[in-house]
């Protein structure tokens, strides 16, 4: 039996990325007829769709997935890009193979693009044609806008991904930020609502290269996050539940010593990322892409390259020991590397777990060591850094808490910091909600919910925090534009049903060199 007692605790007080344990409950029946009983028999054997991902200005990964009937060993694979969706203008085209090493799952990098151009693309294979999809490549000089959509915490088990359906919908993005928890390593019935029938597969919690495997599969096949994913390109990071709960590199808080070594858990888990997502295969996974002079994307890993084991309490002797990372030595100076020699306009900085100081606010909680709250000596170094060399428009978008949150970046104790002008300030950061995974409303009155959002938001404790919404699901749209970046959330009418309404519920902008947060009326 999994010990998921501290783990309710915190979820009930700060709705993070994790599950409720109900005992009393036996996980729910699934068919026998195993990951076939998702697959749309229209499109076989690509019942995994198409999908392409990180975008360089003549680069970019296509991706699908040929399904066998039978077991084979090589599967011959022909793909080809155009500039039309006739495909009477073909840029680029090859041959490839897959087959079960991994996990027949099809990923080409392919070249000779031009900048900035939509393209479409295809594959061929076992006499039948894939799905048609649409990306685009990254522009070379400056452009006007950009526009990229910042999404986090998918879980399948908590409803509907009707995010995805409205992004797919969406003609005016050129990527999709995935900031992670892509999926959930929970078993079936232990973390969602159990009433709509969306049951993980697996049934078990999943620990070997198959179980994840079968996971991504069952994510993949499901319509709405298939069109997305046919529709732009992803640029994705993982945080702890492509994992395991709260993960770092040698350990996590959902691993027991019975489901044997944890390295072989995280190469496992690895290994199918890689092969499940349209990421260009590395031995790290930060990495970072230039969009002309306006932006470069600086994607961090803050789960599996560097971060050290967390404590228990900010009273521990060893809270502020030099030894303990987010990042680690490496990849620590590779950031600031990018950050002091981009030659972009706005540093969009891709992060799995808030970097601004957060006060909850609950009795019997207030910081979250799981975020960079939890690591104060590298917090406060990428701070330094960046005051000390005097580098403006940085922009962190941040996922995992399944809330909404927009910050005027600054350290605490807030020092020089004027809540009324933004002077003081070093950054912003905007958080993304979750695309369906619980929140505050789901357990908690919806009256007493906004009641803690404002109690929290301009608030002695968090002068810094302009605006929060811990109740609903949805994505951020974030816009670039030479003189300022305008922070747009969405959110969906539901996740327990199929549906296609969203609103936008707030707007917030920031204009170039300064900190100070504007919202719209």
């Amino acid at each position: 039996m999994k010990h998921y007692q501290a783990i309710i605790l915190l979820i009930a007080l700060i709705t993070a990325c994790s599950p409720v344990k109900k005992n009393e409950e036996q996980p729910p029946e699934l068919p026998k007829d195993g990951i076939a009983q998702y697959y749309d028999s229209s499109l076989k054997p690509f019942y995994h769709s198409v999908a392409s991902g990180d975008p360089l200005k003549d680069m970019v990964i296509i991706w699908t997935r040929v399904t066998p009937e039978d077991s084979l060993k090589t599967i011959e694979v022909d793909w080809e890009i155009s500039t039309d969706a006739q495909f009477t203008s073909i840029v680029n085209s090859g041959k490839v193979f897959t087959g079960p090493d991994v996990d027949y799952t099809v990923k080409v990098d392919v070249d000779q693009l031009s900048p900035n151009t939509e393209y479409y693309y295809r594959f061929k294979a076992l006499g039948s044609v894939s799905p048609t999809g649409r990306t685009n490549t990254a522009p070379e000089a400056l452009v006007d806008s950009l526009k990229f959509a910042v999404v986090s915490c998918s879980n399948y088990e908590w409803g509907y991904f009707n995010a995805y359906k409205k992004l797919a919908e969406r003609n005016d993005i050129d990527a999709i930020l995935h900031l992670g928890d892509y999926i959930y390593e929970y078993p079936a019935g232990t973390y969602g609502d159990t009433t709509l029938g969306r049951k993980h597969f697996p049934e078990h919690e999943i620990i070997s290269l198959e179980d994840y495997r079968l996971r991504y599969s069952q994510y993949r096949l499901d319509p709405d996050l298939r069109a997305a994913h046919q529709s732009h390109p992803f640029i994705t990071i993982w945080d702890d539940h492509e994992i395991a709960n709260d993960s770092y590199t040698e350990g996590a808080q959902n691993h027991q010593p019975e489901e044997g070594p944890y390295a072989d858990r995280r190469e496992a888990a690895r290994k199918a990322y890689y092969e499940w997502l349209p990421v260009r295969s590395s031995s790290h996974l930060y990495r970072n892409f230039k969009y002309g002079e306006l932006a470069e994307l600086i994607m961090l890993d803050e789960r599996l390259e560097g971060r050290t084991a967390p404590v228990d309490s900010i009273k521990d002797p060893a809270f502020e020991d030099e030894s303990r990372a987010m990042l680690g030595s490496e990849q620590m100076q590779w950031f600031e590397r990018r950050l002091s020699t981009t030659e972009a306009h706005w540093k969009i900085i891709g992060n799995q777990v808030i970097y601004s100081y957060l006060n909850w606010g609950r009795p019997t909680f207030n910081i979250n060591l799981d975020s960079w709250d939890g690591y104060p000596v590298e917090q406060k170094k990428i701070s330094e850094f960046i005051k000390g060399n005097k580098i403006d428009n940085v922009v962190f978008v941040t996922g995992d808490t399944h809330s909404a949150f927009a910050f005027e970046v600054t350290v605490n104790p807030f020092g020089d910091y004027d809540p009324v002008s933004g002077q003081g300030a070093f950054a912003v950061e905007f958080g993304t909600t979750s695309i369906n995974s619980g929140n505050s409303d789901e357990r908690f009155p919806v009256d007493s919910v906004k009641h803690h959002e404002q109690k929290i938001t301009n608030s002695p404790v968090n002068p810094h925090l302009k605006y929060s919404n811990l109740r609903n699901h949805g994505y951020l749209l974030l816009s670039l534009y030479p003189e300022e970046v305008k922070a747009d959330f969405y959110f969906v009418e539901t996740v327990k049903k199929p549906s296609d309404r969203q609103a936008l519920g707030k707007s917030v902008t920031v204009k170039s060199g300064s900190h100070r947060l504007l919202f719209s009326e």
